[in-house]
């Protein structure tokens, strides 16, 4: 906010990490810091797990075009993430995980052909102040991710009068994150090494720069080190 008022030319944050890293350090070895990050790059990367940022705290400048730099305290000489409005670089640039995610397939065959329905799920999760993170549908269920469980129960009750439900917790979303991600020619083939992963739920094109997958808790770290393999080393090869 002060950098946005006296228009800085940069605003620089300093914290106890070397910028965004490309996978989670606490999980994955080796990682290495980003160099330049895009403010949409960005606020994906925040909001689906990298806690280094708050996705709200670029705001106030980024239609100010003020660049934003992340700066480690205990090592000034490192170079940090750079996120600003210049856009470089395709395909999978970084990837993050959420955990704690709760999924909820709301399923009724008054959906089919009918509109409205859509509007009358979301205006219960309004009601309850409660967001959504991913969402996917077909002809007669929807199915949808929340991170907030506090009215789960009020949720579910509302929904139950108009449609069947099913809730299934202790999931995480693992988010791929680049410039033009689902364009690039590479990307398809995530899904074959995932092969052998439960994935819940896929959530492609609703962002250029950002594909999520939900899956179980117990196999975000190796959905994690599977990516990592694949994306960022160069020798790796798919089987």
């Amino acid at each position: 906010i002060i950098g946005a008022a006296i228009r800085a030319e940069e605003v620089q944050i300093w914290t106890d990490i070397d910028g965004f890293h490309n996978n989670d350090p606490r999980v994955v070895d080796n990682t290495r810091s980003i160099a330049q990050l895009s403010f949409d790059e960005a606020a994906e990367l925040a909001y689906f797990g990298a806690k280094i940022l708050h996705p709200q705290t670029v705001l106030p400048v980024r239609n100010l075009e003020i660049p934003v730099r992340l700066k480690n305290t205990n090592l000034p000489e490192a170079e940090g993430t750079l996120i600003s409005n210049r856009i470089t670089g395709e395909g999978i640039k970084a990837i993050a995980a959420k955990d704690g995610i709760t999924a909820i397939k709301i399923k009724s065959e008054r959906m089919l052909l009918a509109h409205g329905f859509l509007k009358k799920i979301f205006e219960i999760f309004e009601k309850y102040e409660t967001a959504i993170d991913m969402i996917t549908t077909s002809e007669i269920a929807v199915s949808l991710t929340i991170d907030d469980n506090t009215y789960l129960t009020e949720i579910t009750s509302e929904l139950l009068k108009f449609a069947q439900v099913e809730v299934e917790e202790n999931r995480s979303i693992v988010c791929l994150v680049g410039n033009n991600i689902i364009y690039h020619k590479t990307t398809p083939q995530i899904f074959q090494i995932l092969q052998d992963v439960n994935v819940r739920m896929v959530a492609y094109g609703g962002s250029n720069n950002n594909i999520s997958l939900l899956v179980n808790a117990e196999d975000k770290e190796h959905t994690l080190r599977s990516l990592n393999h694949y994306a960022f080393n160069p020798n790796s090869t798919l089987v």
